[in-house]
């Protein structure tokens, strides 16, 4: 169960200074958060939801974490954009007795976004492995 808040470092930004965010909507299996003190025209939100289809052997879970944080460009400085980054775990948990494997992926994606090589801190600052190619577009 999420909390209302995430004050306390769940959220961090490329500094890893904590970003704070407090639960806006609550709709099924979604779950919206806003940026404390955020511009109301420039929303920064937080989306954790979460979608189950089929049943029994065949039922699979499709589970989702966003950000979208919408700026006014610095290119023509009127014009509202916005940025989305998010992680899917589509999982056959009709087929699963546990959650290992799903855990095993999610360190995979986490350690390849914020880490490099033999190195074991978490980089904040787009540095990491898989980060560094979503930002640059590289292969």
């Amino acid at each position: 169960m999420l909390p209302n808040t995430l004050n306390t470092n769940e959220v961090k930004d490329r500094a890893g200074v904590e970003v704070e965010f407090q639960r806006l909507s609550t709709e099924a299996r979604k779950l919206v958060f806003s940026k404390v003190g955020e511009t109301p025209s420039l929303p920064y939100r937080l989306t954790f939801s979460h979608l189950e289809t089929g049943s029994q052997q065949k039922l699979r879970r499709r589970s989702l974490v966003r950000v979208d944080k919408t700026l006014i460009s610095p290119v023509d400085t009127v014009t509202p954009v916005t940025i989305s980054a998010y992680v899917v775990l589509d999982t056959p948990v009709g087929h699963l007795v546990d959650q290992t494997a799903m855990a095993d992926v999610i360190a995979n994606l986490n350690s390849v976004l914020s880490t490099t090589g033999a190195g074991t801190t978490v980089l904040f600052d787009g540095t990491g492995t898989a980060a560094a190619s979503l930002l640059s577009g590289s292969l």
